[in-house]
């Protein structure tokens, strides 16, 4: 058994440190992601997926696979890009831990426990379950109120309190419907499912040779079965949604230095109307003040040309006689 878990946590670990890179071909095949189930127990509409079958049992097309793994990053990207939340859904016990683990490091929700009936489409008593559960926490840590509560009560309300941080603890911080959902296995989680089709959710999924890959918006043939092909396919969302968190915080640092430009061009347009308006206004005083100028200069004029009415007259005067 130790060898067991120290062959997942190696898996994990090589996986994790890998750079934010496209999946390869090669890592689909190391990873099992090519099994499907027994020829048997598949479902029809997913031979479009199956590539051949050998042994009894159904092999995937993995270039179909890499495909739908490329079309379902860019949906997720795009998604978590515009501010909404991507919730990962399994509750197969093969699941449970890569899925909580990596759903817990994106700060998004997650349900890994069992599907609580009107998750979604009753979301206003899952709110009034929240706040029952942050209600009994902040009871039990305040010391004051702690200690004028009965033993047996206390105790009663522990065991709420643990009952429904185990169903509902991935989805505390949860204020909203999840813009999209990323399910592990679609028969198991049908009803996650149906809920999210009835609200027009996208369903983001991995789905092997016995399922129907029509309810849902992406499907991901892929075998979801075995821990290594679930750890990658969930690893590869992961990517995508940190690089639309990332790429989220670049836009809103860009969107604030262009709000910083905008309003050091505002303030300088607003100087250079100020300044135009200034030397208009120097301007027009100075017109004003050009005809008073002028008027001394007129009547200086004037007096120089007085005499010579004068003498004009005499000469007229000794022309006649």
């Amino acid at each position: 058994m130790p060898d067991v878990l120290c062959c997942k946590f190696n898996y994990f670990f090589t996986i994790k440190t890998k750079e934010m890179a496209q999946i390869q071909y090669k890592d689909l095949l190391d990873a099992g992601v090519h099994f499907g189930h027994l020829t048997r127990k598949w479902d029809p509409r997913m031979a479009p997926y199956i590539f051949m079958e050998k042994n009894g049992i159904h092999i995937i097309d993995l270039n179909q696979s890499l495909e739908a793994i490329t079309a379902a990053q860019a949906f997720v990207k795009s998604v978590v890009r515009s501010g909404r939340k991507v919730m990962f859904v399994a509750t197969k016990k093969q699941a449970q831990e890569i899925v909580s683990e990596e759903a817990n490091r994106l700060k998004m929700p997650f349900v890994t426990e069992r599907w609580l009936g009107g998750m979604l489409t009753n979301f206003t008593t899952i709110k009034k379950s929240l706040k029952k559960m942050n209600n009994i926490e902040r009871m039990l840590s305040d010391e004051a109120t702690a200690n004028n509560i009965a033993k047996r009560e206390k105790l009663m309300l522990g065991r709420e309190k643990a009952k429904l941080e185990k169903l509902l603890g991935g989805v505390a911080d949860l204020s909203r419907l999840p813009a999209a959902l990323f399910v592990v296995d679609i028969k198991r989680e049908h009803l996650a499912i149906a809920e999210a089709k009835r609200l027009g959710i996208p369903v983001v999924a991995m789905c092997d040779t016995n399922s129907n890959p029509e309810i849902v918006d992406f499907a991901i043939p892929a075998n979801d079965d075995a821990y290594k092909s679930i750890s990658l396919i969930t690893l590869a969302i992961g990517k995508a949604i940190e690089e639309g968190i990332l790429e989220r915080k670049t836009d809103k640092e860009n969107a604030a230095l262009q709000e910083e430009e905008d309003a050091k061009r505002a303030v300088d347009t607003a100087r250079e109307v100020v300044n135009r308006g200034e030397e208009s206004s120097e301007g027009g005083k100075r017109k004003r003040v050009k005809p008073a100028d002028a008027a001394p200069e007129a009547e200086v004029v004037a007096e120089e040309t007085a005499p010579e009415a004068p003498a004009a007259e005499a000469s007229a005067e000794e022309s006649e006689a």
